[in-house]
């Protein structure tokens, strides 16, 4: 069964795994770096099938041996930065109106891919060792990701909309509609970040100095956590009912399992129990009087219930009452020559002023394709995605692309969209339709590709 699902072979795992490298910015969706991100989206589906079976450790040796860890986290700063300099100059453009904006989709879904494919590795520490000077970068990616969903938390502007579709990317109006995406994709993205730094603060007692400093008094990562334990992004009221973050989607929580911890909960708590009662960073953080008062916040939320799904807070809850009665010292000053992360600052200097002309490069060059580049590319995606793997790797039965219910009729010919009756497929066709034929193409060619190579030659 695991052979029948499995994307890549061990052979073609390590030549993906050793051909990455990192791009400039200026090159970001030109044919080389689309190669490379369909190769990290075969790793990505690779890692995620090994390790819902328990056998990532292939792939996590390659990653390690080639040292690509480093290059995944400038990957990953890279496009973050193209996110926030390029993407809103495309944007702006008037008279720029792609025949479609998948290209950039793509660009921007890159982010996803790659923290998706790090949290899914990072809880092997050898991965995180990997990491070496990078680690402080993905500190800081962290912080950065984790600020911004904390502060919309508490603003109450945690996108919920419903997510594109294919054919959504061939309107008028697409950027527009791009743009939102986009803002519900970084949402995804901050709770994967957030799943990457309780992986690294699991090894905590291994960290370099410079790491954990950075992680206790210049983020002040403690602080951030109370704030997410207080706002819980994840969670939210809708209609009388609550609703829950998981799996990449909003479901509707059973009364019954409201006071039930999800994984995103146990992860901020665990982070807080890895960076608040380890002996080091004890004797690193300054509990002052504003982060006394700020952890002493969490005594309201370790309820007897919240610590019977998760025993080692009592801990926790005793460090608390005793803190609260006490004044630590403050934290002893260590001479030492501090590391800090480079990566964000050489690209931004290595593009500074040149934002618009890299914007309008791309534009000319690479996010204009005519309609056989088009027909090329989803030929090429059709071969990346494989179906049954993908169905194999969603834990819930399809829904009707329409009106939402549980869905057992797919689309014959692109075999890509999922309806519960013929009525919502006929009505949804018009807005199908174009999406669905450039698939059906792409699909029709790589079934003739596979018959003429298994042709006996004469």
């Amino acid at each position: 069964m695991e052979e029948q699902l499995a994307v890549l072979l061990p052979g073609e795992a390590e030549i993906l795994v050793r051909d990455l490298k990192s791009f400039p910015l200026r090159a970001v969706g030109d044919d080389g770096w689309f190669r490379q991100h369909e190769y990290i989206e075969k790793l990505n589906m690779q890692a995620l099938l090994s390790a819902s079976v328990g056998h990532e450790q292939l792939l996590t040796e390659f990653l390690v041996n080639y040292a690509k860890i480093p290059t995944l986290v400038e990957e990953l700063i890279t496009v973050e930065i193209w996110k926030q300099k390029i993407f809103p100059i495309l944007c702006r453009l008037k008279d720029f109106k792609p025949k479609s904006t998948f290209p950039i989709y793509l660009v921007l879904h890159h982010e996803a891919s790659v923290i998706n494919l790090l949290e899914t590795v990072f809880f092997h520490k050898e991965i995180c060792e990997s990491a070496e000077d990078t680690l402080l970068d993905l500190i800081d990616y962290s912080h950065r990701k984790l600020t911004l969903l904390a502060a919309q938390s508490a603003c109450g502007k945690i996108p919920r909309e419903k997510k594109l579709q294919p054919e959504d990317l061939q309107n008028a109006s697409s950027m527009q509609e791009l743009k939102k995406q986009a803002e519900i994709m970084e949402f995804d993205i901050s709770l994967k970040a957030l799943s990457v730094l309780r992986f690294i603060t699991d090894q905590i007692d291994s960290l370099p100095v410079s790491a954990v400093t950075r992680m206790l008094n210049t983020h002040n990562f403690p602080c951030l956590l109370v704030q997410l334990v207080e706002h819980c992004p994840w969670s939210c009221y809708e209609e009388g009912k609550m609703k829950k973050y998981e799996n990449g989607a909003w479901y509707v929580v059973p009364h019954e399992d409201h006071i039930k911890m999800t994984k995103l909960d146990g992860q901020v708590w665990i982070a807080l129990y890895n960076l608040l009662l380890s002996t080091e960073c004890q004797r690193k953080y300054n509990f002052d009087n504003f982060n006394k008062s700020q952890l002493l916040k969490l005594r309201a939320f370790l309820t007897d219930v919240v610590i019977d799904q998760f025993p080692s807070l009592l801990e926790m809850q005793r460090f608390l009452s005793h803190l609260a009665v006490t004044d630590p010292l403050p934290p002893k000053k260590d001479l030492i020559l501090e590391q800090v992360p480079v990566i964000w600052d050489h690209v931004v200097r290595e593009n500074s002023g040149k934002w618009q002309a890299i914007a309008k490069h791309q534009v000319n060059n690479m996010f204009s394709p005519s309609e056989e580049e088009l027909r090329s590319q989803a030929c090429r995606w059709a071969q990346t995605y494989n179906l049954d793997v993908i169905e194999a790797l969603i834990p819930d039965k399809p829904k009707c692309v329409v009106c939402g219910s549980e869905a057992a009729k797919r689309c014959s010919r692109c075999r890509n969209e999922w309806y519960c009756r013929r009525e919502c497929q006929v009505q949804h066709w018009q807005k199908h339709k174009k999406a669905c034929n450039l698939m059906a193409e792409a699909l029709q060619k790589i079934e003739d590709d596979i018959k003429l190579q298994a042709k006996p030659t004469e």
